[in-house]
C-alpha cells in the first residue's frame, strides 16, 4: 500500500479508558510513524464480547477514506496459538486476532485477502504473551501506514475464524428468523433485517419476547402512534430497530442480543 500524507488509523478495542493500554497502543503507532491520523472508534466494545466488535466496527469502516487501517483488539485468546492476521477488504485493511472480528466485513465485501502475521521482524521485541495490541497489531498498522504491503507480513490463509453470518433465515412457513444483533446506549434493539429482507409495509409484524410490533415510523418523534408504542424503524446503520421514543425498548422488552425476532406478512 503506498501511502499517503496522512494515512489513517481507526482503533476499536474492549480496553476502556481508565487504564493505560489505549495511550500505549497509540504511542507504539506514533513512534514508527508521527505523520499518522489516529481516530478511535470505539474502546467500550463490552470485555471480550467479539460479535459486538464485529457490529460496531461493520457500522463505521465504510465512513473512512480509502485506505484506512482499522486495528481491532477485542481478544480473549491473547497469548494462546490463535492467529494474528491482516486483512484486506475493499479498499480497506484491517488488523487483529483471527478470532472472527472481521466475519461480517468479509461477508459484505465481495472480495477480500487473508494474510497470517508470522514475520516477527515487524512485532516489537519480545511481544508480550498479553498485550498482542500493543506488541503485535500496533506496529503491523503502522508499518502497513508506512508502505509495508499485507503479503509482506506472512502467507495468506482462505481458513480464517468467522462467526455466524448475519443473514436472517428462512422458515418453512415463509417467515423470516432474525436476530438482535446490537443493543445502543439509547435501548434501541438492533436486529439482522436489512431492506432487502423486511419490506417497509404496514403488513408486515414482528414478534419478539412475545411482543408483536405491527409499527413502523420513519423517525423516532413520529407522532402517528402512542408515546410508550415499540414500533420498527430504520436505523442510519442500514439494519432494522426495535425503539420507543424516549425510552428504551431492550428495558420494556427485557430484550438482550441473540433474541430472535420473527418477521411474517
Amino acid at each position: 500500500m503506498k501511502a499517503g500524507a496522512f494515512p489513517v488509523i481507526t482503533l476499536l478495542t474492549d480496553f476502556g479508558t481508565a487504564d493505560y493500554f489505549v495511550a500505549a497502543v497509540k504511542g507504539v503507532i506514533l513512534t514508527i510513524n508521527p505523520q499518522v491520523s489516529l481516530v478511535d472508534i470505539t474502546h467500550e466494545v463490552p470485555a471480550q464480547d467479539i460479535e459486538s466488535g464485529a457490529f460496531m466496527l461493520l457500522t463505521c469502516y465504510r465512513d473512512f477514506p480509502a485506505k484506512t487501517i482499522h486495528v481491532a483488539v477485542v481478544d480473549p485468546g491473547v497469548g494462546s496459538e490463535r492467529r494474528g492476521i491482516v486483512v484486506r477488504a475493499g479498499l480497506h485493511y484491517f488488523v487483529g486476532p483471527d478470532n472472527g472480528l472481521f466475519s461480517y466485513i468479509c461477508d459484505r465485501e465481495s472480495s477480500y485477502e487473508v494474510f497470517q502475521l508470522t514475520e516477527e521482524k515487524y512485532f516489537r521485541p519480545e511481544p508480550s504473551p498479553s498485550f498482542h495490541g500493543r506488541d503485535v497489531f500496533a506496529p503491523v498498522a503502522a508499518a502497513l501506514s508506512k508502505g509495508t504491503r499485507p503479503e509482506q507480513f506472512g502467507p495468506r490463509i482462505k481458513d480464517e475464524v468467522r462467526l455466524a453470518p448475519l443473514a436472517p433465515l428462512r422458515e418453512q412457513d415463509g417467515s423470516l428468523r432474525g436476530r438482535i444483533i446490537h443493543i445502543d446506549r439509547f435501548g434501541n434493539c438492533i436486529t439482522n433485517f436489512t431492506r432487502s429482507e423486511v419490506p417497509d409495509s404496514e403488513r408486515v409484524k414482528l414478534l419478539v419476547r412475545r411482543k408483536v410490533i405491527r409499527q413502523f415510523r420513519k423517525f423516532f418523534a413520529d407522532e402517528a402512534g402512542a408515546k410508550d408504542e415499540l414500533f420498527a424503524i430504520w436505523g442510519s446503520a442500514g439494519f432494522l430497530e426495535l425503539s420507543i421514543n424516549g425510552g428504551s425498548a431492550a428495558n420494556l422488552l427485557r430484550a438482550r442480543r441473540g433474541d430472535p425476532v420473527i418477521a411474517s406478512v
